[in-house]
């Protein structure tokens, strides 16, 4: 993923916040340049190497996520 995705103050003030948005647009992104089949699933979701954020593009639990 581009640097450029995630805004630096806001991976700043809540860094999993900034890349679960940056990660389930991306993510959008693919599925509507390649169609998504039944069979799409997301297995898992890191940034940095070791930040899992897998059940928030999953099953996202904050409110305040645009998705």
């Amino acid at each position: 993923m581009e640097d450029s995705l995630v805004a630096n103050s806001g991976f700043k003030k809540a860094p999993d916040l900034a890349a679960a948005i940056a990660a389930y647009e991306w993510i959008q992104q693919i599925q509507n340049e390649f169609g998504s089949s039944k069979d799409f699933r997301i297995d898992k979701v890191v940034y940095n190497g070791d930040n899992d954020i897998t059940k928030l593009i999953k099953r996202p639990i904050i409110e305040d996520l645009p998705f």
